[in-house]
């Protein structure tokens, strides 16, 4: 799929969101890269995320997907889970990284996912530890997984994990996508 919304969110996540450095830095996976990307700082504009978040959503109702609710783990899923269920009409949740150690322990908030189709968002993965731990949390509290997508995916690992875990896989960009070094 090569939509003008596509294209326009790959734009602004090449302009806005990679940053470049002279000495490589240590990403959440561990690797080291010399390309840095914040997803969260490059959608800062509401407009910006508006239009990643459609494109997000018409990925996924191409291939004739649908959704009840939309999240993932936090921070990288945060604007994207509200995002994402604001240009759908759907409801947003939460995944905490470890249960709420008060009041009822929840480890989801926002929407009732038990039973749920739901659609797992992420801002930029490496090898998808985040994504897949979401996942697991999002399956073992009752939600059916119906897809998965992220912003931008800077490996082939995720792809190859989430064809095993049988989850159709939407990034708005990969790597091979931004001219960018796999990791």
């Amino acid at each position: 799929m090569s939509s003008e919304l596509l294209l326009a969110a790959r734009k602004i996540l090449n302009d806005k969101a990679v940053r470049r450095f002279e000495e490589p830095i240590q990403l959440a996976s561990g690797k080291m890269s010399t390309t840095f990307i914040d997803g969260k700082a490059g959608l800062a504009e509401a407009g910006d995320l508006r239009i990643a978040c459609q494109a997000m959503v018409e990925q996924v109702t191409a291939a004739g997907i649908t959704f009840a609710a939309a999240g993932g783990l936090t921070l990288g899923a945060d604007h994207l889970a509200v995002g994402v269920a604001m240009v759908s009409d759907r409801q947003w949740f939460i995944v905490r990284k470890e249960p709420k150690n008060r009041g009822t322990g929840q480890q989801v908030e926002g929407a009732s996912i038990e039973g749920v189709d739901v659609f797992v968002v992420e801002d930029v993965v490496s090898t998808g530890g985040s994504l897949f731990k979401a996942i697991d949390i999002i399956q073992a509290a009752g939600a059916n997984v119906v897809a998965a997508s992220t912003l931008i995916d800077r490996g082939e690992y995720a792809r190859a994990e989430m064809e095993t875990r049988g989850v159709p896989y939407f990034p708005l960009a990969t790597y091979a996508d931004l001219g960018l070094d796999s990791v």
